[in-house]
């Protein structure tokens, strides 16, 4: 195991901490870390970092509630950086967005590989940004009574093809549920990760009820 007294702070005292979803594997942000809130964060096993603007100790979430838990911290070959992979209780950006990196630059030809977090991406985005011709748009300016009306058609389809054993239908079904519900999620400001860690909750206790069930 690597020591802090391994790492290259620069001469401000200061190293860059990359901080990523250790589920999504999104990237989060990118903050600054001193000594002192390296070891706080490994201490507590929550991120803490360094405010250049405040010249201050910043603990992630302490008047957000977004906490972030720490997975495991990694300094790079020439261990003058690190990366954080933790699980994040809500937004990582002070903006509500997911990731702090939510402003795309530029794009190249190469597609990038689909992902429910690159569709909720493109959800939220039509939602901020409305779009004439976007269906997702569409819903949005609708409201929320039309979206739930959309959300529970789209459960009845599922039922209806499942019960018909048709497999292909079914799926077809469900991935229009899933988007629905995707879109029922940006609009009341539910990401990715609330969801897992919902289930992450419920996996724990399910795991507990199966150990008492045994004894």
């Amino acid at each position: 195991m690597l020591s802090i007294d391994a790492l290259k702070f620069d001469d401000r005292g200061l190293i860059p901490a990359i901080v990523t979803d250790c589920r999504t594997k999104q990237v989060l942000t990118l903050a600054w870390m001193n000594r002192e809130s390296l070891e706080i964060s490994m201490r507590e096993g929550r991120t803490c970092f360094w405010s250049r603007s405040r010249a201050e100790l910043w603990r992630k979430g302490e008047t957000s509630g977004c906490y972030q838990e720490i997975v495991d911290i990694t300094a790079d070959c020439d261990r003058d950086a690190l990366v954080v992979r933790v699980n994040k209780a809500g937004p990582a950006c002070h903006l509500g967005h997911e990731s702090c990196f939510a402003d795309r630059l530029f794009e190249g030809d190469m597609p990038a590989d689909f992902s429910l977090d690159g569709l909720y991406a493109l959800i939220m985005g039509r939602k901020t940004e409305m779009k004439a011709d976007s269906y997702t748009s569409y819903l949005f300016a609708s409201g929320l009574d039309k979206i739930l009306k959309k959300v529970g058609e789209e459960s009845a389809e599922v039922i209806i093809a499942a019960k018909g054993g048709e497999k292909a239908e079914t799926v077809y079904e469900i991935a229009d549920l899933v988007y629905h519900v995707m879109v029922l999620m940006a609009e009341l400001g539910i990401g990715g990760a609330d969801v897992l860690q919902e289930l992450a909750g419920r996996h724990v206790i399910d795991k507990k009820v199966k150990q008492e069930r045994m004894l």
